[in-house]
């Protein structure tokens, strides 16, 4: 009996990936639930199971094709006994698949009033739009970068690298491969950042001392207790917490011409995965507890080098914390991720002479820098906001009696 294995539904908005690679053969036998083929797209990387044990039949799709929710990938000759039943479940999946041309429609496709407006007036197509408000809401600015995206034409310029720009008297020394569709992603959201928001950098350092004798103090304690090392991640999302709540503009998001101010904190942790860099969200991250913070953390960051990370996961965020230290970054001026307005970044520990009471000593500093959109945030705000973060670091206290 064949089994058709078929292109699960991806997560909301996401109808189309890529085959990244096949983990069998034609021919070659599988077991029920086992991985068969990685599918990406640009937000996540998915594992496809087989629906049945058997062995594979036939492959439809190549490694590099592009393919849509509810294609079938390849069929499964299903072995004897209890495992044909299986298959007849996962047959039925896709059936959410036709919810898609809905959405397309624009029948339920979120977006301000505004947006709306704009939208129905001009007769625009809702499939071509793409949101960046939260949840991949569509807003004012996406409507209208839709309707004159043709007096724009050449920001339709992106795929041009794919493609042989001429001669080039080196070719035999050049490798030529696709961006996989998370990177392309990144690119757009890199770009779409400079283009839509005033991104301004205001930079500090501080002392990590405190820290890290309270760290050596207590963490062979906490390792026992907990089961996990007590890190410097969870005391910079506390610390930023601290701050969002001080200066909530920071922790706002623009969106056409209101502004929305957000009394949560769920806070995204740069992390670089297998295929590139992705931001998992500790969501409430203020009602974690430090051992809570990092075993989210630590948990995200295997999972990210795995593949394993979901798209609910991957989405929403209301402030993101980027460490380029880990790498030996002394100094970056990180980009905001939208529709947030502000990015902490970290970097490197390195003792420095520093001026202590008249006397010079030698102090472990790290540099900060908070990125931030000038459109909400001032240069005070922003300084303020750092100048919080720094207090909180070099005097752990603070975050113990949230002052």
């Amino acid at each position: 009996m064949a089994v058709e294995l078929k292109v699960p539904p991806l997560g909301e908005s996401i109808t189309e990936a890529v085959v990244g690679k096949w983990n069998k053969k034609k021919g070659e036998a599988v077991t029920a639930d086992e991985p068969l083929v990685v599918l990406e797209t640009d937000k996540v990387t998915i594992d496809v199971p087989a629906p049945a044990a058997g062995a594979i039949l036939t492959i439809a799709f190549n490694e590099g094709d592009k393919v849509r929710v509810g294609d079938v990938l390849g069929t499964i000759e299903a072995g004897a006994g209890a495992s044909a039943p299986q298959a007849a479940a996962p047959a039925a999946a896709p059936a959410p698949a036709a919810a898609a041309p809905t959405a397309a429609a624009g029948a339920d496709v979120r977006m301000t009033p505004t947006a709306r407006k704009i939208v129905e007036e001009n007769k625009l197509d809702v499939a071509q739009l793409k949101g960046s408000g939260t949840g991949g809401r569509i807003t004012k600015e996406d409507a209208l970068g839709q309707l004159n995206r043709p007096a724009e034409a050449p920001v339709q310029r992106a795929p041009a690298p794919a493609a042989p720009s001429g001669p080039r008297p080196r070719a035999d020394r050049e490798e030529r491969v696709k961006m996989t569709p998370l990177r392309r992603r990144v690119a757009e959201r890199l770009v779409q950042a400079q283009s839509t928001a005033a991104i301004l950098t205001t930079f500090n350092e501080v002392d990590m001392g405190a820290v890290m004798d309270l760290r050596k103090q207590h963490q062979d304690k906490f390792l026992a207790r907990h089961g996990v090392k007590l890190g410097f991640m969870s005391f910079f999302i506390r610390a930023a917490v601290e701050a969002l709540k001080a200066f909530p503009q920071v922790n706002g998001e623009i969106d056409g011409d209101d502004v929305v101010f957000k009394h949560y904190y769920d806070i995204g942790v740069a992390v670089s995965g297998s295929r590139g860099l992705v931001v998992p969200v500790v969501r409430d991250a203020d009602t974690l507890s430090m051992a809570e913070l990092e075993k989210k953390v630590g948990d995200y960051g295997v999972r990210a080098r795995n593949d394993k990370l979901t798209l609910a996961e991957l989405q929403g965020g209301t402030f993101t914390i980027t460490n380029g230290g880990i790498f030996g970054s002394m100094l970056s001026t990180p980009i905001i991720n939208p529709p947030q307005t502000g990015i902490l970044g970290m970097h490197n520990i390195v003792e420095r002479p520093v001026a202590r009471n008249g006397q010079v000593v030698i102090r472990p500093i790290m540099y900060l820098a908070l990125s931030y959109d000038h459109r909400l945030i001032d240069g005070r705000e922003a300084v303020q906001f750092l100048v919080r973060i720094k207090d909180c670091i070099e005097d752990p206290t603070r975050l113990l009696l949230e002052i």
